[in-house]
Order: structure tokens, then C-alpha cells, then sequence
């Protein structure tokens, strides 16, 4: 099943996560080992059957997405480490698109590859020069309708489509009114959640039409916080103000699948204490749950934001650190922009499940979560 059509099924998930089994608990990771030398892994075979019978480190690259520079980086990583996603980031040479990510695409295993990209229009548009110019959220609210909304996320997702983009980092759902060259400001479709709500809706939908998969960003909420998380830590409001505000969305917008979430760098008092929710298990379970927000139950996938590049991470983290915790915290996929760590970071994850810190049932959990996101390989057959 091609990956356009794998967001058919999504929200099927919970039936692939009944044959994955695995037992352990979390604790409090050791120190980070040094890079490996471990030589490249050989091309994996489709995954066709049991997941569960996947080695153990394919099934651990398969949580990863790592920015790529251009084609031979994606290349090695993919082939030679069979990670599960790669990112199109500001840096990527675009060139990537003009043959070779078919070729990588098709050579990807054990399961299809996702391709991702930071798309919201406005500032935050890195295909731009493929597939022209929008306007930001901001912009849209107040000069479209939610239809209008609609029918322009569709038009660039079926471009972003045929050039072999899987998964956009889109919409912005927070809730804001700050100015608009601030670090949310014109990316948010207004500080009225229910204009979000909808406004961010139609986008969805509108990507979910052009056969991409949508991400809601950034949860629980970086509308009000302190800060930029790319510069330093930020602190939102305590829980309980964001449950009338900045989770409002979710509430919606989280039924509508398939769809995805990304889990901010973001300290929440009531929450989250000085952990960002990004390594917290109390936030990834506030998604999960949706008790205590006033949201149902989530059981799609759950991406970290970058883990590399952003200071409320990267100061405190080394990325093998930071993926561990992102993870033993719940998210499904650790996002990164380099692919230089992708060895000493499974080396790292293969030990956490050895010693029993990432537990092989959680691993299990994640994969299933992941590969109904992408659907069955197009080398298995239909």
C-alpha cells in the first residue's frame, strides 16, 4: 500500500499493536556511550508480516526522522541505517527531489519511508521555490474562508505529494495573539480558539485531500509561553489556564484522522514541572488520555519537535540523551536535523532496551502506531 493510501487506515491503529508484544519499565537512563563504529546495515527486507519479528534495531530506526543535507545523506541513512523518516529542512538541496528520492523511496525498508517538511506558508515554507508562495495562518483568517483554507492546503499538498512529501509539520494550532514576527505570531490563525479550530481544521483536512498527512503543532500549546524553545526554555501558562485557551483545538481536531501531533519543548506548570512536555510522560499522557484536558482518547502518532537545534533541548541534552527521553516519555517519533548521531543513537536505544530503561513494549507500541501511518510496502504486494 503506497503511503497516500496508508491514510486511509490510520485510524485503524490499535489493531496492528495486538500482535506486537515486549515486556520492561522505565527508569532513569544512564549516561550516553560514545559513537559507534558500527559498520552500515545491510538493505532490510520489507516488513510484510509480523513486526514483531523485526530485528530490534530496525525497529527502533523505524522511530527515527532525521534532516537530511541532500541525496547521498538521505541515501546512507535510509539504506545503510534503515531509518523510518527523513526531513526537507531549509538546508536540504532541493535537488533531492529530481529523481533521487524516488530511487531512495523504493530501496526504503523495512517499512515505506515518510518524508517530511515544515510547510505552514507565510515564513515557515521550504518548498517555496517548488511549489510557490501562500500566506501565513494569520494572513488566512482574516482575508479566507475556512472552504477557500481548505481547497489552497490541498492544491500545495497534491504538489508536495507528487514531488514524494509524505508528512507536513502543518497546522499551527496554537492560540495567539502576539506580534506577528514573533516565534508563533502570524503562524497562528488567531488568539479566538474556536477560529483555530476551525480555521486549522479546514487546513488539515485540506492536506489530509492532497494525500498528506497533517501534524498539530505545538501541544499542548506555545501560544502564550515565555519564550522561543529554539533559544532557550519557555513556560506556558499552568494547565489549568491552558485547558480554556491552547488545548481548546485538540479537542476537535485530534478526532479527525488520520492525523498526527507534535509534542512542544514546552515546561507547563501543573504539568510538566521543569521537564519540557517533549520528555515528559505526564504530557504525552495528557494527549493519550485526554481526561484532563477535556479531549478523547489519541491514538495516532506522536512526533517530537526537533531535538538537535532548539536550545531547550540542546542545552540540557546531548540528541542520543534527548531521543531516549523523548521516547521513554511516549512520543512515537524522534525528529532531529542532522543525520551524523543516527548510529550512536540507536547504539544508545539498543542499550536502554538491554537494561530495561526503554521498554520493548513501548518500543512495540510506537512501531505499530508508525507502520499504520505508512501502510504496507509497495514491495509486499497488495
Amino acid at each position: 500500500m503506497a503511503f497516500s493510501r496508508a491514510l486511509a487506515v490510520l485510524a485503524a491503529a490499535t489493531g496492528l499493536l495486538a500482535g506486537l508484544t515486549g515486556c520492561g519499565h522505565h527508569a532513569r537512563p544512564p549516561a550516553s556511550s560514545a559513537p559507534s563504529s558500527r559498520p552500515a546495515a545491510a538493505p532490510a527486507p520489507p516488513a510484510c508480516g509480523d513486526l514483531g519479528a523485526l530485528p530490534l534495531r530496525d525497529k527502533l530506526a523505524q522511530l527515527l526522522m532525521v534532516g537530511v543535507k541532500n541525496a547521498d545523506d538521505a541515501r546512507a541513512v535510509v539504506t545503510g541505517q534503515h531509518v523510518g523518516g527523513i526531513f526537507i529542512g531549509s538546508w536540504t538541496d532541493l535537488s533531492l527531489f529530481n529523481g533521487p528520492l524516488a530511487d531512495i523511496t523504493a530501496k526504503a525498508g523495512p517499512l515505506p519511508l515518510a518524508v517530511s517538511v515544515d510547510e505552514e506558508g507565510g515564513r515557515v515554507s521550504r518548498l517555496k521555490s517548488l511549489i510557490g508562495a501562500a500566506p501565513s495562518a494569520r494572513q488566512l483568517a482574516q482575508t479566507q474562508t475556512p472552504a477557500q483554507v481548505h481547497d489552497l492546503a490541498a492544491a500545495r499538498a497534491k504538489k508536495m505529494h507528487d514531488l514524494g512529501i509524505t508528512v507536513d509539520f502543518a497546522p499551527v494550532v496554537d492560540v495567539s495573539d502576539e506580534p506577528d514576527d514573533s516565534v508563533i505570531g502570524d503562524r497562528s490563525f488567531g488568539n479566538d480558539p474556536q477560529q483555530v479550530t476551525e480555521y486549522a481544521g479546514a487546513y488539515a483536512q485540506g492536506l489530509r485531500d492532497g494525500g498528506l498527512l497533517p501534524v498539530l503543532k505545538h501541544f499542548p500549546g506555545h501560544g502564550h509561553g515565555s519564550g522561543d524553545s529554539h533559544t532557550g526554555g519557555v513556560v506556558t501558562p499552568p494547565l489549568s489556564a491552558l485547558q480554556g485557551s491552547d488545548l481548546v483545538p485538540y479537542r476537535t481536531l485530534v478526532k479527525a484522522t488520520p492525523v498526527a501531533v507534535m509534542v512542544g519543548h514546552l515546561q507547563v506548570p501543573e504539568l510538566t514541572g521543569t521537564d519540557p512536555a517533549s520528555l515528559s510522560p505526564k504530557a504525552v499522557q495528557l494527549l493519550r488520555d485526554g481526561v484532563g484536558y477535556g479531549g478523547p482518547p489519541f491514538t495516532g502518532p506522536v512526533f517530537s519537535d526537533d531535538l538537535s537545534s532548539m536550545a531547550a533541548i540542546s542545552d540540557r541534552f546531548g540528541v542520543a540523551e534527548a531521543v531516549l527521553r523523548t521516547l521513554q516519555a511516549g512520543t512515537d517519533i524522534a525528529l532531529w536535523v542532522t543525520t551524523d548521531e543516527v548510529p550512536a543513537v540507536l547504539d544508545r536505544l539498543q542499550q536502554a532496551v538491554a537494561a530495561g530503561d526503554l521498554s520493548a513494549q513501548r518500543v512495540d507500541e510506537s512501531l505499530g502506531r508508525v507502520a499504520a501511518m505508512k501502510g504496507r510496502s509497495p514491495a509486499c504486494g497488495h
